[in-house]
């Protein structure tokens, strides 16, 4: 799977393992992430690429509108895949 801004992943690791968050920029080894509660659009968390696990769902831009619209859609994928 391929990770492009948008994706939603999983976390593997740390604080937020097993939380869905979504990727909001993309470095070298490492990529920033957002869940619009504890980790808002303002202040992303830099993750490293082997702590998190990458889904097939890809979020639009008005999803990643603002907090509130992206807590929104995490809360709606989460729901459906448990």
């Amino acid at each position: 799977m391929e990770l492009t801004l948008g994706s939603i992943v999983r976390s593997r690791a740390g604080r937020d393992k097993g939380n869905y968050l979504v990727v909001t920029a993309i470095e070298d080894n490492a990529v920033l992430i957002c869940d619009g509660k504890e980790r808002p659009l303002e202040r992303p968390k830099r993750k490293n690429l082997k702590h998190i696990a990458v889904t097939t769902a890809v979020l639009g831009a008005d999803d990643m509108a603002n907090n509130r619209a992206l807590r929104r859609a995490l809360r709606s994928y989460s729901q459906k895949n448990q």
